[in-house]
């Protein structure tokens, strides 16, 4: 009794701990309180470009520099999605309006481009590059405004306003290439309650900018860095010529507004999303094909089963049973050990790290730990994660491992902790030496590349090897059947038995469960979108694991009756039908929504998605092969057997 009451003071504790971290803010993400005339620090990120897939620092093209450079020291996250945030040396005060000013160190001389930096931006501009900025850690956004199609008369009166992530970087028109040189920042801050005879705080809960070209002798500088704008109608833009020296001012202004908008919900302009309800709509359908699946599962295999299951346990009809066709009479040689069941159990303790990692990413992302503000936490919480979770691959792998009568423990732990982590390392290795080629800031530093190396071999291979030593230790499986000693013959099969249908036929359900999901996903990785519809996700999730379980289950059960009982690897690739669509859809999405045409950007593309393609196989042969495991012991530990 007293330690059941010292765990519950224990479970009070922790319960009022996590109650009392509700009044602290994320960390890094707490809100910064300015005060007038306070500089406001802008900061670059990247360039990207969704025709490229290759970021690059912002001073690989020639902007003006601060008198010190200095990088923003970065998480892993940040440095795997290519950020290099440093400073720039726009000057901006809070609640300070800047008309026109010149950028660069000298007053009122031009800027003039070698020919090879025109090139470079001529080259940069025509691949449609975007420059992203931040201040107080929000990114600078370019407003769109277009008319909906809604009736006429409401035209008139109301725009559709979205905001497109950072600012292009210029525009073509026919063969000419135009950069835009002079950047009108509109910030906008929210003032906060204080006390009467205090200074008033202002935060900053917007950043908006209307990027424009003006040719150099159209901007009137003077010695004091000043500028006059001209105006709208009869100013030329600055022409950026690729064959010889261009000569162009650099110039910003600043306009401050008050807003409603707290700084709790400044993000939301970023992530509003026009279609909602599409989300809701993936929700539906996906709960509709999951029911259709329940529907079929409890009609075909419950009705069935309990029929099977109370003709072969009647004693009197033993002979008749024994001439009759189906799933009892393999019941000597389904458990029987696989082909390669190291390789097996290997990919199955990745698919359980896999689906441990996920699972707990999108469930910390849904509470909202994970938000957009805190830049490249979602990737290094996936990375760290991954190599926690080997613990639970390992036991998983090992106890498998020892059920399939396996005696090397220590080949078969080394063989999951380096078989798939390898494969990706290996895929990734070989497209950061294209993305070094490049120069661009997309390629992993080598001590990054270091650093994750150590992390797998010294975090990840460890807990492997303990997590299967434990799961080897412990009592294998228990299978319900003897397996006979010799194997018996199996019948031929018909056409639809083939794996490669029966991929088609398993994988379209739980990819139809997900692929509206899946299309947000790809945006946000190829057009530099932000994702944040977590919740969403995690029903998604929910869905797809209970799709594939049953349609798992429904397609080891037609195979068992056609007196095929090897089912163990056909399970497994059976169950990761539905990456094979997920391949189709990204090489639909490919030709169909992205702009790409160069080598290595198609390159990139199809490596990483060979990645997701991979991920996704082991991640849906997993759920599916547990699910029909049990099912398989469940139904042979109903019927007698001799």
């Amino acid at each position: 009794f007293s330690f059941l009451q010292e765990r519950l003071r224990c479970t009070l504790v922790l319960l009022v701990l996590l109650h009392s971290t509700d009044s602290f803010y994320v960390p890094g993400v707490a809100p910064i309180n300015f005060h007038r005339n306070d500089p406001v620090e802008i900061k670059a990120v990247k360039l990207t470009s969704s025709r490229t897939q290759l970021p690059y620092e912002y001073y690989s093209l020639p902007f003006c520099q601060p008198t010190k450079i200095t990088y923003k020291a970065e998480n892993l996250g940040e440095v795997l999605r290519g950020d290099r945030i440093v400073n720039t040396p726009f000057q901006v005060s809070m609640n300070v309006e800047k008309k026109c000013e010149v950028l660069c160190n000298l007053p009122n001389k031009a800027v003039t481009l070698t020919v090879e930096q025109s090139k470079l931006i001529a080259e940069r501009i025509r691949e449609d590059y975007y420059v992203h900025l931040i201040a107080d850690n929000l990114p600078v956004a370019t407003r769109l405004e277009f008319y909906s199609n809604r009736e006429e008369e409401e035209k008139k009166k109301e725009k559709d306003v979205q905001f497109e992530h950072g600012y292009r970087l210029g525009f073509m028109d026919g063969n000419k290439f135009y950069l835009h040189n002079h950047l009108s920042f509109i910030l906008y801050y929210h003032r906060e309650d204080v006390e009467e005879n205090q200074e008033p705080t202002y935060r900053v809960v917007r950043f908006e900018v209307i990027p424009q070209s003006i040719k150099l002798e159209d901007l009137k500088a003077d010695e004091k860095s000043m500028c006059t704008l001209p105006e709208a109608t009869g100013s030329a833009p600055q022409e950026i010529d690729p064959l010889k020296e261009n000569q162009l001012l650099f110039t910003y202004s600043v306009h401050w507004e008050e807003s409603d908008i707290k700084w709790a919900s400044r993000w939301d302009t970023y992530l509003t999303m026009s279609d909602v309800q599409i989300h809701w709509f993936s929700i539906i359908n996906s709960v509709v094909v999951v029911f259709f699946l329940s529907g079929i599962l409890s009609m075909i295999i419950i009705r069935t089963l309990r029929k099977d299951i109370a003709n072969y346990n009647k004693e009197d009809d033993i002979e008749d049973t024994m001439e009759e066709s189906g799933w009892k009479l393999v019941h000597g040689d389904v458990f029987r050990p696989p082909q390669y069941p190291m390789i097996l159990s290997s990919l199955l303790g990745s698919g359980i790290q896999l689906f441990c990692m996920i699972l707990i990413v999108i469930f910390v992302a849904m509470l909202g730990m994970l938000s957009p503000s805190s830049r490249g936490a979602l990737m290094t919480t996936a990375c760290f994660l991954f190599m926690f979770m080997g613990v639970f691959g390992g036991f998983f792998a090992g106890r498998l491992y020892r059920t399939l009568k396996g005696h090397r423990w220590k080949k078969g732990a080394f063989c999951t902790a380096t078989l798939y982590p390898g494969v990706v390392f290996g895929i990734c290795f070989v497209l950061n030496c294209f993305i070094w080629g490049k120069h661009s800031s997309g390629a992993v530093p080598f001590p990054t590349m270091v650093a994750l190396l150590c992390m797998w071999f010294g975090i990840s291979l460890p807990l492997v090897y303990l997590g299967y030593y434990f799961g080897f230790r412990k009592q294998p499986y228990d299978n319900p059947v003897r397996t006979n000693q010799i194997p018996r013959q199996i019948p031929e099969q018909r056409w639809y038995m083939n794996k490669f249908v029966g991929i088609l036929m398993a994988g379209i359900l739980p990819f139809g469960a997900m692929f509206i999901e899946l299309f947000f996903i790809f945006s946000a990785i190829w057009e530099n979108q932000f994702y944040y519809l977590f919740g969403f996700l995690f029903l998604v999730f929910i869905i797809l694991v209970v799709s594939c379980s049953q349609i798992s289950i429904v397609m080891v059960y037609f195979q068992l009756c056609a007196e095929d009982y090897r089912w163990w690897w056909r399970t497994f690739l059976v169950s990761g039908g539905s990456a094979f669509y997920v391949l189709i859809y990204a090489v639909f999405y490919f030709v169909n929504k992205l702009d790409i045409v160069e080598f290595i950007p198609s390159l990139l593309y199809f490596g990483y998605t060979a990645l997701m393609v991979l991920s996704f196989w082991l991640l849906t042969g997993t759920i599916g092969f547990y699910a029909a495991y049990m099912f398989v012991r469940k139904i042979y530990a109903a019927v007698k057997i001799d």
